[in-house]
């Protein structure tokens, strides 16, 4: 992805190397909130793949790898700052109002819990915030098998796409639906919600062409793949069980990523209507 000259974004909450950090032992008080992440919330031991990911929470030096990963997710934030403050006056008929990236190391605190790098990068309604310990991305490319600046550039449009479900209401609409349904078919809604996030990045993509390397596409097609839930959990020793997906198959990550990024328009993204997934 060519990000020379990309101006960075304003909208970064930088808590690396801080001392403080929290244990994370689950969802507290908004454990019927809605917590929307990358693919780590699946129900599975993903700790295989974290081991030695993370960091001391203690205060410490932040590594030249850590300041370029810094850098580059604040240019691709402001990029999905570009993208959507264009498309939501003509498609949403208002201004958009971009999220805060929170930077962290090891472990932080969030409104919606707990955040480690063990629970990937997510979204918390709460207070409008997306999450990433930048260690992830080495976690992407070398435990996950997806590989790329541009897998990353997709992991950090995936949640800011959450955001953009915040802005259009439906994460309002959806966790209410999810209370009052058994939890086979809150897990279903949830799906849906993260291809409809996995679809919406792909209209930033779409946005974002003119700053593509040739493959860059395909790493973010293959990033979904890996993070697909039949794929972790067969990577994780498990026999693939349906009724516990909350992301969607690999297959599905992928097709509705390629469907927002054919499309570049909100309208492609509707997958609570879709007949099939």
């Amino acid at each position: 992805m060519r990000l020379r000259g990309i101006r960075r974004s304003s909208n970064i909450e930088d808590r690396r190397g801080r001392g403080g950090g929290i244990a994370v032992g689950g969802l507290g008080g908004a454990g019927l909130l809605l917590v929307l992440a990358i693919g780590y919330f699946t129900g599975i031991d993903v700790t295989p793949f974290l081991e030695g990911s993370t960091q001391s929470s203690t205060q410490r030096e932040i590594s030249p790898q850590e300041e370029a990963a810094a850098e580059f997710s604040s240019q691709v934030l402001a990029t999905t700052e570009e993208v959507w403050g264009e498309i939501f006056p003509r498609e949403v008929g208002t201004a958009y109002e971009p999220p805060v990236l929170v930077l962290f190391s090891g472990t932080t605190s969030s409104p919606c819990g707990g955040a480690s790098g063990a629970t990937g990068p997510f979204y918390c309604p709460l207070d409008e915030k997306a999450y990433l310990d930048t260690a992830f991305f080495a976690t992407l490319a070398q435990r996950l098998g997806a590989k790329g600046d541009f897998a990353a550039a997709y992991v950090i449009a995936h949640e800011v796409a959450h955001h953009v479900q915040n802005e259009l209401g439906i994460l309002d609409q959806v966790n209410a639906a999810r209370q009052r349904a058994s939890e086979t078919q809150a897990n279903a809604l949830t799906v849906r919600l993260e291809l409809q996030a996995d679809c919406l990045a792909g209209v930033w993509a779409r946005h974002v062409d003119g700053l593509l390397e040739p493959g860059d596409v395909a790493e973010a097609l293959n990033a979904a793949r890996m993070i697909g839930d039949d794929h972790l959990q067969r990577s994780a020793g498990r026999v693939p069980q349906p009724h516990t997906f909350t992301h969607g198959t690999s297959e599905q990550r992928e097709s509705w990523f390629a469907s927002g990024y054919e499309s570049g328009s909100i309208g492609a993204c509707d997958t609570f209507n879709a007949s099939s997934l």
